[in-house]
This record gives structure tokens, C-alpha cells and sequence, in this order.
């Protein structure tokens, strides 16, 4: 077996599929975030596509196609720019997206993200216990792929886990899909003066990262859903009084008010899980320029710990920042804030960089909780929109000129555009990082593929997202039809800035969460300090943010997981047992995501919400009783496949 050192890594033929992956997954990405406000990660979908084509070229190896994952991984994410840029059209300041300006926006923001998470790999990756879900996943879909080549029994078996996992994933997602069972349960209804819901998405994907995050992560995430939808919901609507639609009371209630508590959570937790780990941060700077030092010195580093030189990296950074100031120049010319726009573009290149840092610090470590696609990155858009709009406010005012006021809200929307893009790669990066150290990848040429990958998203989302504005638009925004695109990300973060520069921003909701926060950041250092279970802040201000349905079948996975994992330390071989666990939760995942990526497809060409539904709404009951069977059904069913497997080890 090959070293390593000496498997053929960061190849053309492997930039080239990285990109025409690239392709596919971020057209796919930019057309559901718009219509669902969701996206899906492309890691994993990504390197079984790649192992799959690189095998029929023959000579490919577990580091080549790692790099290719990483490339479209780092594409398909920068496609939640797409959470800030479409509010440009919903204020009606543009009526089409530019192809370079909206290139550039995506591209700068995106190396920015790549260069501020080198450092953070040595404070996060290599030097911290976080779990990094789906990084793991796509680690061990690389190595089982590859391991059982060889024909080591072990692997073969954890390939065996992986494609049960994974042909159940994506059948239940085509059932759903064909409308033949749920892919959501949800139920509205009053609770004494007020009203909540509960609410679920039938995601096996889900079952998986909750196996992969833990427990701890799990019921953080669980106590702030009880937040959320036992105290905050049903306290609120009973301000508002409940009419007869309470479903929609539950759900304006969540969007408008109880999200805008969490992103306070969210915020607080943020900052102190940034103090916390500014020691490591700065431990990872230091080592980084320690390891650039050694090399320049001619010292021989091993290869799994060479990153980009740091002196490359903060050069990098300073360079960004001329093309960001021409980006606010041309953005500002010719409007009315053109006049002493310089003192505003500097003020504004100071935000870039010192939120874009702290951004990249808190999504990573986001990320590296429960996974990128399920990490809140609109909640740090949101913050970052009230941030850049208040900047303006203190300079400008609010509530003044109208055109003045409208041509700030859409400057807030475009810085908060660059600062988003550091905020979307730095949410995926360690993850592709934390893949690389398990499969052993060299830094550098990872951090090099990642940049490839930014280019790549860069010049795909422009033209997509025109096609998308011509063909149906955005709701919201003027001369929208009834098939307009929802965006309900961008929708909410441009209605932030026109409140902040408007002046009637619910600031007291920002700063109940932000009490909240302080309360649970409190609580979960008594509980660090009595040694007993972690309550991690920001995974209960996740609770809170998100969606009951996103949210409610990640606690689940953590107790299936913890349960699994006891049963397995009584066993002979307690760690193959687990592996198998693992791998068969990072089957959910990688089915699920896989179907994802064909069902977007079929969608965009069809036209149609549901271009595979084979019955009709009549069928609705009798498809929940379905899924629900079928869903703890297969659960149960892969469990037990699991401890068949690792019991004729």
C-alpha cells in the first residue's frame, strides 16, 4: 500500500470534476435555498460521485478524490449567499444580478473566509474534541470506499453499513417524495391563553447527525426547543390573542418574534464561545507561524501539518481588501450616499474584517457542533445586517430622505453580501479540514482546493440566480407573479435593514435573547464546573432559531446513538461496534443527500413542486400513518443490521 506522501493529491483531472460538480450541486443548492430556504451539504454527495468516476479513470486514490469533494463542497455552500443578495431585488434596487459585480461579491468574501480559517484549523481541527459530523461522515465514506478495495473484512463490512444506510435514506426520501408517505408531520393547536406546534421532518439524515453530534449537543438542542415552542410560542400568541387560523399565528409568531429572541441567544453565545476559544485561536496562529518559520528554515515538517504559509495568508487578506473598496465605490456611485462615501467604505472595510474574523471563528465552530447544513448561518446574517445597519445609522441616521434611506438599506445588503460569503465557506471549511486530517491530506493543497472551489460557486451562482429572478422572481419584491421564489432568508434579513435604518427594529426581542443568553452561558459553566453534562449555549439558541422540524430528530439520533454506544461497551470488540453505528448513521446521511441532489434536479427541470407525487392531497393522512411506520421502522431495522454486523466480527 502507498504512503501518503506518495498518493498523486491536488491533480488537473481532479480540479476539473471538482468543478463540474461544482456545477450541478450549486445550481441545485441556489434553486432549493430560494424555493424552501434550505440547502443541502455537497461534501459527501460529492466524494461517492467522485470515487465512482475517478475509479473508471483508473489510478485514482483516497487524497485526489478527497480534493475533489472538497472543491464542490466549498462551491455548493457558497451558494447561501443567497440569503442576502436576492433582498437587493425585494427592495427594488436591482432588477437583475450584475454577473461580475455579483461574481466578485461571492468571490472575495469567499477567499476571505478560506484565508481567516487556516489559522483556525490548528485551534479547531487538530487541537479540539468537537465532532464534526459531517466531516467524519465523509472521512469514513472515503476510507470505507477505499479499505475495501483491498478486501480488509472490516471495511468491507462498514461498506456493507453505508449502502444499507443509505439505499433506506433515499428510499423513504423517494416515498416521500411520490407523496406515498410524509416527509413532514406538523400540528398546530392552542395551549391555555396562547397556542404552539409540534412539527417534524421524517429525515433520516437528521436520525444520522444526531447519532454523530452526541448527546451533550443533543439535549442543548432539545431544551431550546422546549424554549421555543413550550414557553416562547405559546407566552406570545397569547399577547396577540388566538384567532381560527392558529397555525398561521404559530408561525408568523416563530418567524417574526421568537427567531429574532434566538438570533439574540445566538449572538451572546456566539461572543462567549469566541472568548473561550480565543486561547486556542491564538495557539493556532502562533503554531502556524512557528510551522512557517521551520519551513523557510528548511526544517522538514510532516506533510499533514503543512498549511498555507501564514505570511501568504495574512497577504492574501490585506489584497482583498482593494477590490472590496472598488466593490463599495461602484456600488455607492451615482446615488445618494455618493457624496463623502470614502470615510463610510473604510469604516466599512474595518467591519469586513474584524466581524468577517469573528464570523469565520463562531460559524466554524458552529459547524464543527452539529454539522454545516444544519448550523444557524442566517442567525449570524441576521446579526451581521443589524451590525452594518447600525454602523450606517451613526453615521447617516435614520427615518430621513427616503432615497437616501433606501440607498443605505441596500448598502448594508451588500456589505452583509461580502461578509455572508466568509461566513458560508468559513461554516464549511473546517469541515473539509476535518476530513483531510482523517483520510491524512496535506493542508495547504486542501486550503488551495477550497479556493478553487470559491472560484468555481463563484462564477455558477450569478447566471443562476438570473435565470431564477426572470423565470419567477421573488415574492416580495415588485412585479413578483404568484410562482415568485419565497427566499425567506433574504426576505427577513432586508426587512432587518430597512427596520434598523428605518428606525422600528424590535430591538427588546434582540435583548431578551441576548438576557437569555447570559442566563444559559451561566449555567453551562456551573455545569462544566460540576463536571457533569455540558449544556452548550449555542446549540440551545440553535433550538431556539431553527425550525421545530429541523430540529426535534437530532435529539432523537443523540439518545439512539448514546444508547447504541452503551450497548456497544459491553461487547467484545466495543470500538468496531461503534464504527458500525457510525457508519450506518453516515449512511442516512449520504442517501438522503445523494437523492437531494436528484430530486433538485428533477424539480428545476419539471418546473413543478412536486414533479414525483403519484397521489394527491386526499392521500395526506394516510401518508403520515405510512411514514411514521416505515420511519422508526427502517430505524430500528439499521440498528439492528448494525449489531448482526459487528457481532460476526
Amino acid at each position: 500500500m502507498q504512503t501518503p506522501s506518495a498518493l498523486r493529491e491536488l491533480t488537473l483531472r481532479g480540479v476539473i470534476l471538482g468543478g463540474v460538480i461544482t456545477l450541478l450541486f450549486t445550481a441545485a443548492n441556489v434553486y432549493l435555498g430560494l424555493k424552501v430556504g434550505l440547502t443541502f451539504a455537497t461534501s459527501i454527495p460529492a466524494a461517492v460521485i467522485s470515487m465512482a468516476l475517478l475509479r473508471l479513470l483508473g489510478n485514482s486514490n483516497i487524497l485526489e478524490n478527497n480534493i475533489v469533494q472538497t472543491i464542490a463542497s466549498a462551491a455548493g455552500t457558497l451558494s447561501a449567499i443567497i440569503f442576502v443578495l436576492p433582498g437587493l431585488i425585494m427592495v427594488g434596487w436591482w432588477q437583475g444580478f450584475p454577473y461580475w459585480t455579483t461574481a466578485a461579491v461571492c468571490a472575495v468574501g469567499g477567499i476571505l473566509g478560506v484565508m481567516f480559517s487556516v489559522p483556525l484549523r490548528r485551534a479547531l481541527v487538530t487541537g479540539s474534541d468537537l465532532p464534526y459530523p459531517e466531516g467524519v461522515a465523509a472521512g469514513e465514506v472515503l476510507k470505507v470506499g477505499f479499505g475495501s478495495a483491498e478486501g480488509k473484512e472490516e471495511n468491507a463490512k462498514g461498506l456493507r453499513m453505508i449502502i444499507l444506510g443509505s439505499i433506506t435514506s433515499a428510499a423513504y426520501a423517494l416515498l416521500a417524495a411520490m407523496r406515498l408517505a410524509a416527509a413532514e408531520v406538523a400540528h398546530a393547536f392552542k395551549l391555555g391563553a396562547g397556542a404552539t406546534a409540534v412539527s417534524t421532518s421524517l429525515s433520516l439524515a437528521l436520525i444520522g447527525v444526531g447519532h454523530l453530534v452526541g448527546l451533550s449537543v443533543g439535549v442543548a438542542m432539545l431544551v431550546g426547543m422546549l424554549i421555543a415552542w413550550a414557553g416562547l410560542v405559546p407566552f406570545l400568541t397569547a399577547q396577540h390573542g388566538v384567532g381560527e387560523n392558529v397555525a398561521q399565528l404559530v408561525n408568523t409568531t416563530f418567524r417574526s418574534e421568537v427567531r429574532f429572541i434566538g438570533a439574540g441567544v445566538i449572538g451572546v453565545a456566539a461572543l462567549w464561545s469566541l472568548f473561550r476559544i480565543i486561547g486556542p485561536i491564538i495557539k493556532g496562529i502562533r503554531s502556524a507561524m512557528a510551522a512557517s518559520k521551520a519551513r523557510s528554515a528548511g526544517t522538514e515538517l510532516p506533510l499533514t501539518e503543512r498549511d498555507l504559509p501564514i505570511g501568504v495568508v495574512g497577504g492574501t487578506i490585506v489584497a482583498m481588501l482593494v477590490p472590496i473598496a472598488g466593490l463599495l465605490w461602484y456600488f455607492a456611485s451615482g446615488t445618494a450616499i455618493e457624496t463623502g462615501i470614502g470615510p463610510t467604505i473604510f469604516g466599512s472595510l474595518v467591519y469586513v474584517v474584524v466581524i468577517g474574523a469573528v464570523i469565520a471563528c463562531v460559524c466554524g465552530y458552529m459547524a464543527g457542533l452539529i454539522g454545516a447544513s444544519n448550523s444557524p448561518v442566517s442567525g449570524v446574517g441576521i446579526l451581521a445586517v443589524i451590525g452594518a445597519s447600525v454602523l450606517l445609522v451613526m453615521v447617516y441616521g435614520h427615518g430621513g430622505n427616503p432615497e437616501q434611506t433606501k440607498a443605505l438599506v441596500a448598502y448594508a445588503l451588500f456589505t452583509t453580501a461580502i461578509v455572508f460569503s466568509i461566513a458560508t465557506i468559513s461554516n464549511d471549511n473546517l469541515q473539509d479540514l476535518k476530513t483531510g486530517q482523517l483520510v491524512g491530506a496535506t493542508p495547504w493543497r486542501q486550503q488551495l482546493a477550497l479556493i478553487y472551489g470559491v472560484i468555481f460557486g463563484s462564477l455558477v451562482i450569478p447566471p443562476v440566480l438570473d435565470l431564477l429572478n426572470k423565470a419567477f422572481g421573488f415574492a416580495g419584491a415588485p412585479g413578483a407573479g404568484e410562482n415568485a421564489l419565497a427566499a425567506p432568508q433574504a426576505a427577513l434579513i432586508s426587512a432587518l435593514a430597512q427596520g434598523v435604518l428605518g428606525g422600528n427594529i424590535r430591538w427588546d426581542l434582540i435583548g431578551y435573547g441576548a438576557a437569555l443568553g447570559v442566563v444559559l452561558v451561566i449555567l453551562d459553566e456551573v455545569l462544566r464546573a460540576s463536571k457533569k453534562m455540558r449544556l452548550p449555549p449555542l446549540c440551545v439558541g440553535m433550538g431556539i432559531y431553527l425550525p421545530m422540524a429541523l430540529t426535534l430528530l437530532i435529539p432523537v439520533g443523540a439518545f439512539i446513538g448514546h444508547y447504541y454506544e452503551k450497548w456497544a461497551d459491553g461487547r467484545k470488540n466495543p470500538e468496531f461496534v461503534k464504527r458500525m453505528g457510525v457508519l450506518g448513521a453516515t449512511g442516512f446521511i449520504v442517501g438522503e443527500s445523494l437523492f437531494g441532489v436528484a430530486f433538485a434536479g428533477v424539480v428545476a427541470v419539471s418546473g413543478s413542486d412536486a414533479p414525483l407525487a403519484v397521489v394527491g392531497s386526499s392521500f395526506e393522512k394516510s401518508g403520515i400513518a405510512i411514514g411514521l411506520v416505515m420511519f422508526t421502522g427502517i430505524i430500528a431495522w439499521l440498528y439492528r443490521s448494525a449489531r448482526r454486523t459487528s457481532q460476526t466480527a
